[in-house]
């Protein structure tokens, strides 16, 4: 794991890990991974195909119980937006919302779900069936739902996969504002150049390992450039010289 500092101290941490374990079988899938996130940081989880980024965060929304390890969670729910949207295709925008609302255990369903059709910006596609909207709306959807019980986490796995370039500029804005008002977002992407435009920090994992918790100027830091290259990198380059150069 790298060394580098980790520039939030304990106090101001929302929701902190501490050497996760977890197993399928004879696979390894989280092998002692630990972090940290502040009130209102966006936190991107980065790394190759099955590095165990998705257990990861099945484990803080609590899908999954971790064999070891401890999960410090602040009080309330936790917002979990699954890769795949979790919405009745059938069923309306707003029929799925008061349904989530009320499984939620919502105090004012019909505020709420007026509230957050006004936030996520489908008041004009209340009555439209979710399954007619487009992959950008129905994702709007899907964190509509896990922001019902307006919780002080919000976890989302893959939240731009397949979306078009317009409307994963929408998402990200609205995650954006979600974290100026004080949320803890934690993302999981395969995208680098997302985590590297929307990461406050980056939590890098391979092989259920964590390689490298800290900024993206950190990063670029701890691979450098051999002599005689180019001095700048892109960060993308930067990104899978630091896998290689750890085996990955």
């Amino acid at each position: 794991m790298s060394a580098e500092r980790d520039p939030v101290s304990s106090a101001d941490l929302v929701i902190e890990a501490r050497d996760l374990r977890k197993s399928f079988g004879e696979r390894e899938a989280l092998r002692g991974v630990g972090f940290g996130a502040a009130r209102g940081e966006l936190l991107a989880v980065i790394g190759p195909n099955g590095a165990g980024k998705t257990t990861l965060l099945s484990i803080l929304a609590g899908i999954r119980a971790p064999d070891a390890g401890t999960v410090s969670l602040p009080p309330g729910d936790i917002g979990w937006v699954p890769q795949l949207a979790a919405v009745y295709r059938r069923l309306t925008v707003e029929e799925n919302l008061r349904l989530f609302a009320r499984l939620e255990g919502v105090p004012d369903v019909e505020a709420t779900v007026a509230d957050m059709l006004e936030r996520v910006e489908l008041a004009d596609r209340r009555a439209d069936p979710v399954g007619t909207l487009s992959g950008g709306n129905q994702q709007r959807v899907n964190i509509a739902i896990g922001l019902l019980a307006r919780p002080p986490v919000l976890l989302l796995d893959e939240p731009t996969s397949g979306l078009d370039p317009r409307s994963r500029e929408h998402l990200w804005h609205f995650l954006t504002s979600l974290a100026d008002e004080g949320t803890t977002v934690i993302f999981s992407t395969h995208n680098i150049g997302e985590a590297e435009r929307h990461g406050r920090r980056l939590l890098v994992i391979a092989d259920g390992e964590v390689l490298f918790f800290g900024t993206v100027a950190e990063l670029h830091r701890a691979e450098p450039v051999g002599e005689g290259a180019a001095t700048e990198r892109d960060f993308e380059r930067a990104f899978i010289d630091f896998l290689s150069a750890r085996g990955h």
